[in-house]
């Protein structure tokens, strides 16, 4: 599965994958770059950076944020969601 590509006007978070490999996107100036995360590798995502996380497979990560839960701007979202 994967989360909307999104981003946040507040929220700061920082992803950390406990198990699993998942497929990071995230806006690096203008453009959208990929990598791999693997366990035990994390990321920082300051408010306004686009990013998407998606499971290449099974997959925990832990997600550290401020308080902000309801600050997403979703831009795709394969699962219909708009809020």
């Amino acid at each position: 599965h994967a989360l909307s590509l999104q981003y946040h006007n507040r929220k700061d978070e920082t992803i950390y994958v406990h198990s699993g490999l998942i497929l990071f996107e995230i806006q690096e100036g203008e453009r959208l770059v990929q990598r791999e995360m693997r366990p035990g590798e994390r990321v920082h995502i300051t408010a306004k950076t686009i990013h998407r996380m998606t499971a290449i497979e099974d997959s925990d990560i832990f997600e550290v944020s401020t308080p902000e839960l309801h600050d997403v701007v979703r831009l795709e979202d394969r699962y219909g969601r708009t809020t």
